[in-house]
């Protein structure tokens, strides 16, 4: 584990993008990539010392920071994140859809709603994080059909959530920024 947190990257235009380390973030500062930073976190990172100057380098690290030009360009920026079963049971919170009770990942399964044999899709939409007492008694049929009563609805989770979901100690003002951009149907979504 690092001394440092990850440090969130975001577009030139405020969209979050990616979790990186310090390295990548010292990477973005040493090429002249960050186009602004924000956040109430920063951190400096030393580096060796010039032999002409006897001065030991530094980089300046905010918890935020934008990246310029193209760096964004790629895969990454996808608007739907990947589904995987960590992530929805991080989305579902770690809740079964049917009995309520709240389960480590190891106790949890994917169900899909309306089940693959009937038509439906592995999709974001179509699955939600049940326990696997709940998941069998259903079986192959709907909610509906199994009378059974699903607690939540599914939905898609946005690149904010995503990156909620996918780093486990976020600092404050991290999640301060995310948070602002959640869904409304989000979860994740702080009360009033």
């Amino acid at each position: 584990m690092s001394a440092h947190p990850l440090i969130l990257t975001l577009d030139q235009h405020g969209t979050p993008h990616r979790w990186v380390s310090w390295q990548h973030a010292c990477f973005y500062y040493a090429k002249d990539l960050v186009a602004w930073a924000i956040g109430a976190n920063s951190f400096t990172i030393h580096g060796g010392i010039n032999r002409l100057t006897g001065l030991r380098s530094e980089i300046c690290a905010n918890s935020i920071i934008a990246i310029r030009g193209k760096a964004l360009v790629g895969r990454a920026l996808r608007p739907i994140p990947p589904l995987t079963n960590r992530e929805l049971f991080h989305r579902d919170r770690h809740i079964c859809a049917y009995c309520g009770e709240e389960l480590p990942g190891s106790r949890l399964t994917r169900d899909h709603v309306t089940p693959v044999s009937q038509g439906g899709r592995d999709t974001w939409m179509n699955v939600v994080a049940a326990c696997k007492g709940c998941n069998q008694h259903k079986s192959g049929r709907t909610p509906e059909q199994a009378g059974m009563e699903l607690l939540y609805a599914p939905y898609i989770p946005n690149k904010a959530e995503y990156l909620i979901l996918s780093n486990r100690q976020i600092l404050a003002d991290q999640m301060d920024f995310l948070a602002r951009q959640l869904p409304t149907q989000s979860r994740w979504k702080l009360p009033g």
